[in-house]
């Protein structure tokens, strides 16, 4: 907790002197980078200056990061994505890119609940993928927010390069607050590594093409070793107080089955003996709620460090089979 207050405070104290300005022209560290992009991959300086004299700093942005949904309880959290519209959305979305999801799942061996499931979470299936301009976003949080300024230097380094690869103007593209982009809101480091052209039309489109977006989270799936035909999560009951021992911050399945029991938690029948999980306590607002989370929870958490953003794919996954089904 003392870092957490130290961070706030030093952010705060840096969003004092830094708010006024809305452009990086006088900005030191913005001139060392453009500098830095020129020696490491032959980046025309004049050129970049004059794609950062176009570059805006967002307060909006500050404001944002600082605020995340994650840090909300469960309660609060699961409303929000876990709702009708993303399920009937998502039964669309189903029916609509039938194919190309039943394609991903014969490439990748990951399931169209899922792939379909993170788009509803990340964008409502593309009706919201953002509205802030990607360079204008990764600028902000990488010349104004201390706390993880290197993080978004290295993204805003990856956004142009890939710009660069991709022939895209890098002041036209549009995202998320943390310069997240298109349908399946990657990150630019993400996008080079994992974004494919999964219908052979010779370009990788996050932005308007569904199948390339379905065949590039099935991929980013798959790099993250998603295992077919595991399970997910399951709801469990536990008794006795050894339980609150494996509740942790570590979203890894690292317990054993036996290490699970022993500690009081009571698990469903017919789980593969060699499957290892992790034990997860939810706030509901009426009480705590506990699931036993597999390694395929924790893959999912690789596309955001959230043990409820997981969550919440996972149980909007299973609503829309459901309302499929029925």
């Amino acid at each position: 907790m003392k870092i957490v207050r130290f961070t706030l405070l030093s952010l705060g104290l840096f969003l004092s002197t830094a708010s006024p300005a809305q452009d990086f022209s006088n900005n030191e560290q913005l001139q060392t980078f453009i500098q830095e992009m020129n020696q490491k991959h032959n980046f025309e300086t004049d050129r970049l200056r004059q794609i950062f004299n176009n570059t805006r700093l967002h307060q909006s942005i500050l404001d944002a990061i600082s605020r995340p949904a994650e840090s909300k309880p469960w309660h609060e959290y699961r409303p929000i994505f876990v709702t009708h519209d993303r399920t009937s959305g998502g039964v669309r979305f189903w029916r609509e890119h039938r194919d190309a999801l039943q394609r991903a799942e014969e490439k990748f061996g990951v399931p169209p609940q899922i792939i379909t499931a993170i788009i509803g979470v990340e964008t409502r299936y593309g009706r919201h993928a953002g509205r802030y301009p990607v360079l204008d976003a990764l600028a902000t949080l990488a010349f104004a927010y201390p706390p993880r300024s290197s993080f978004f230097r290295k993204e805003l380094e990856q956004y142009l390069l890939m710009t660069r690869e991709e022939d895209l103007d890098p002041l036209e593209q549009k995202g998320s607050y943390a310069g997240a982009m298109g349908m399946p809101q990657f990150i630019s480091s993400s996008f080079r590594r994992y974004a494919i052209d999964f219908d052979g039309d010779g370009k990788r489109d996050l932005w308007g093409n569904p199948d390339d977006v379905i065949g590039s989270v099935a991929n980013y799936f798959h790099k993250h070793r998603w295992k077919p035909g595991q399970p997910v999560a399951h709801k469990v009951r536990v008794h006795g107080k050894k339980y609150r021992q494996l509740l942790d911050n570590d979203l890894r399945a690292s317990h054993t089955q036996q290490e699970l029991l022993d500690n009081g938690v009571i698990l469903p029948r017919n789980i593969p003996r060699d499957l290892k999980g992790n034990l997860l306590e939810l706030d509901t607002g009426n009480g705590p709620e506990y699931w036993v989370t597999w390694h395929n929870f924790y893959v999912i958490s690789r596309y955001n460090h959230s043990a409820l953003y997981s969550m919440a794919v996972y149980q909007l996954s299973e609503l829309i089979v459901a309302a499929r089904n029925n």
